[in-house]
């Protein structure tokens, strides 16, 4: 298990799949923890955590210091039904989420916003994985 992960955490970064120059998305990032470990598992590769709570993203930068300045991970506040790639922003690979009502189906509305948004976002053949599979599920973006 990787430092500062619960085993919970750990099983869904495990889950992922990542290759070395993935570019990955994580939604609701909280603390970092998560898009701490993935950026650990690149090498030319991106995380980019969002997190629609200011404190939320003050937390992760402070703890992901080494990793931003690595270059394979940034931290930004938006929520992702708002979320757009920023000019001459490279789209994503992976998008994962954990405990994301957005995406977990708790706020219909807010996931259908959502799902535009991550279509929009997200490069060919790339995948957005949920909790609640074993341990992850992949959340469909048809409209």
């Amino acid at each position: 298990m990787a430092a500062g992960l619960s085993p919970r955490l750990a099983a869904v970064v495990d889950a992922l799949p990542l290759t070395p120059a993935s570019r990955v998305l994580e939604v609701g990032c909280g603390p970092g923890a998560a898009a701490r470990a993935v950026a650990r598992r690149l090498t030319t590769g991106f995380v980019l955590a969002i997190d629609r709570s200011a404190a939320a993203v003050a937390a992760a930068r402070a703890g992901s210091a080494a990793e931003i300045a690595s270059g394979r991970l940034d931290v930004r506040c938006v929520a992702v039904e708002s979320f757009v790639l920023e000019p001459g922003e490279a789209p994503f690979d992976v998008v994962f989420a954990v405990r994301v009502g957005a995406l977990d189906g708790r706020h219909p509305a807010a996931g259908r916003l959502a799902r535009e948004r991550l279509r929009a976002v997200l490069a060919p053949g790339g995948r957005v994985l949920v909790d609640g599979g074993d341990p992850l599920r992949e959340l469909p973006l048809d409209p």
